[in-house]
């Protein structure tokens, strides 16, 4: 039986590869989220559902008299993907406003879309462990996994909790 990259490079007691440290980022992310569960002095909260295949997504948002956010937290039910894209990007939105925020958002899609080659080593380091869901670009059918998480953000950074979310998601 023949082994897999991974278990080979453990064998030879090897550094891993870039890809599979990614993949291990995800999994961990999705099977144990940093970010996760609700925020209870939250300022701003959003929430995205897939209807084709059932993952939601429920954002929560503090921020500082500055406008960059201070916390995020997130709820989310749904594949490996989304589960570990919500993490990521709870983390990423943290110390930003709308505007960086949106900024990251389109850098992002550009990776999806494109691949992370497209980007620029700047913009590469500025999505940082995001980076972990650069070979989606290869799966269009999963794109919509790891990007229903900007849409809440998104949807949180402009929408008090309570408030009705205007059809968004």
């Amino acid at each position: 039986m023949a082994s897999s990259p991974d278990t080979v490079l453990s064998e030879a007691n090897a550094v891993p590869d870039g890809a599979s440290l990614y993949r291990e980022l995800v999994m961990t992310r999705a099977r144990r989220p940093e970010r996760a569960g609700a925020l209870d002095d939250a300022d701003g909260e959003g929430s995205g559902t897939n209807p084709l295949c059932g993952d939601t997504v429920q954002v929560w948002l503090r921020r500082g008299p500055d406008g960059l956010v201070q916390d995020a937290r997130h709820r989310t039910r749904g594949c490996a993907i989304c589960a570990a894209a919500a993490d990521l990007v709870a983390d990423a939105v943290v110390g930003k406003d709308a505007g960086a925020f949106a900024l990251l958002e389109r850098r992002f899609g550009t990776m999806l879309q494109d691949g992370p080659e497209a980007l620029s080593m700047g913009d590469r380091g500025a999505i940082g462990f995001l980076l972990a869901l650069g070979d989606l670009h290869e799966y269009p059918s999963r794109r919509k996994c790891a990007l229903l998480p900007f849409s809440a953000v998104r949807q949180a950074l402009v929408h008090r909790p309570g408030e009705p979310d205007g059809g968004a998601g």
